[in-house]
């Protein structure tokens, strides 16, 4: 009988996250790292009960030894098979203020997370996705997926050091995509255009019809769709936004 890989999604709590990981885990063990337990113990309950199976780890993902230690601990529960997906969903240091008015903190607080903690992150999925894609016999290829933003693309006004490391996380995505898609590991970078129609973005919302709002469950879908992608059709960059978002 073949071995089943795991998925892997960095940044579950109530919203996006969540939706990731009850979309992959209908089809692959799940590992769900977020810093604080509460963000992942009722989902990883949740998804065990319904007859998945899943795990939560305390990250942080911005440390390389805590990263290594969650993926330790992935080998062990699940006993050292390789990754077929893995979904880097972290995020931090939105700040928006007067250019003047910025300190290099609120920059450091979202280079650690988005870009520090996508390398470390990278680094510890990719040898077991390349182990994943030497399996001719797997329905899909590995795929490794980064949540991006507007600001991916897009650096509005006061939104500077949001914007820098989110252009910096695409960047790093598109040169691992040209790396390791030779190999067989489907990289995408996605940009989440729009606000996200979850539990703390509803007093954003609150005047912003259904149409205008971005569905977490539609971007769940986006993602595994990106996940059965064939080895000849791969696509690196994908943009998601609600019908009604300006653009």
């Amino acid at each position: 009988m073949p071995v089943k890989p795991f998925a892997v999604i960095a940044g579950v709590g109530s919203g996006t996250g969540s939706f990731l990981a009850r979309r992959f885990a209908k089809a692959y063990p799940v590992a769900l790292l977020a810093r604080n337990p509460e963000s992942y113990e009722a989902l990883v309950k949740e998804i065990n009960s319904d007859g998945g199976k899943a795990i939560g780890i305390s990250t942080d993902v911005s440390n390389e030894e805590s990263v290594k230690s969650a993926f330790k601990t992935i080998a062990q529960a699940y006993d050292d098979v390789p990754c077929a997906a893995a979904i880097y969903n972290a995020s931090g240091g939105f700040v928006r203020k007067p250019f003047l008015e910025t300190q290099v903190e609120d920059l450091e607080k979202g280079w650690e997370v988005t870009v520090k903690g996508a390398l470390f992150f990278s680094q510890a999925t990719l040898p077991l996705m390349l182990r994943h894609a030497e399996d001719q016999s797997a329905e899909h290829p590995p795929t490794i997926i980064f949540t991006g933003a507007t600001a991916s693309i897009k650096a509005n006004a006061q939104m500077a050091t949001f914007a820098g490391p989110k252009w910096a996380l695409r960047a790093m995505s598109t040169s691992l995509a040209k790396e390791f898609a030779p190999k067989g590991v489907h990289v995408v970078h996605a940009i989440i255009d729009g606000v996200i129609d979850i539990p703390k973005s509803q007093e954003m919302l609150k005047d912003i019809s259904m149409e205008a709002r971005l569905g977490p469950e539609d971007i769940a879908k986006t993602y595994w769709n990106l996940h059965t992608q064939g080895r000849r059709g791969f696509t690196n960059e994908v943009d998601i936004r609600p019908m009604m978002e300006k653009w």
